[in-house]
Parts: C-alpha cells; sequence; structure tokens
C-alpha cells in the first residue's frame, strides 16, 4: 500500500510543478520556476520510489493521468477552460483507467 500512495503523492507534485509551469510565465518568474522545479524533482523521486513496489506500465499511467486529470479540472474550475460534457466524459475514461489499472494490478 505504501507504493500506491507514494505514487499518488509523486501525482499530485505533477500537479504542482504543471502550475508552476504556467505561473513561472516561461520560466521567466523565479519564484514560480523555482516551486516548478523542486516539485518536478520531488515528483520523479516519488515515481521512482513506487516502482519498487508497484508495476512500471501502471505506475506511470496513473502518475500522468494523475497529473493530467488533475490540470484539466483546475483548468476548467480556475482557469476558465470549456467544461462540456464531451470534456468531462473524457476525463471520467481518464480516471475510470486508472483505477481499472489499480484494481488489475497484483500488488
Amino acid at each position: 500500500m505504501k507504493g500506491w500512495l507514494t505514487l499518488f503523492a509523486a501525482g499530485l507534485l505533477e500537479i504542482a510543478w504543471a502550475l508552476g509551469l504556467k505561473y513561472s510565465e516561461g520560466l521567466s518568474r523565479f519564484w514560480p520556476s523555482v516551486v516548478m522545479l523542486i516539485s518536478m524533482a520531488l515528483s520523479f523521486a516519488l515515481l521512482s520510489a513506487s516502482l519498487k513496489s508497484v508495476p512500471f506500465g501502471t505506475a506511470y499511467a496513473i502518475w500522468t493521468g494523475i497529473g493530467a486529470s488533475g490540470i484539466v479540472v483546475i483548468g476548467m474550475v480556475a482557469f476558465g477552460e470549456p467544461t462540456n460534457v464531451f470534456r468531462v466524459s473524457c476525463l471520467v475514461f481518464i480516471i475510470a483507467g486508472m483505477i481499472g489499472l489499480r484494481i488489475a494490478s497484483d500488488n
């Protein structure tokens, strides 16, 4: 279970570094760039640690899925990106895929 929690934390940090990338404005703002780089390093470190007990393909798919779905939700809520049935349905499929991979895992 520890590996899965580590993977979840890595996914949350992927969301953090993507937000840092947005706010860094092309790495031209110092503090958002620092937050982005630290979040990125921690995210990769936690992903690496999770690979000790979570299958590689599953871990990578879930890590990117957490980041992608989290950023899509933040984009819709905080940045006024389009929210329609098709986008939300696609988001649900990403989340369902991550849940399915977790259920299908031997760990």
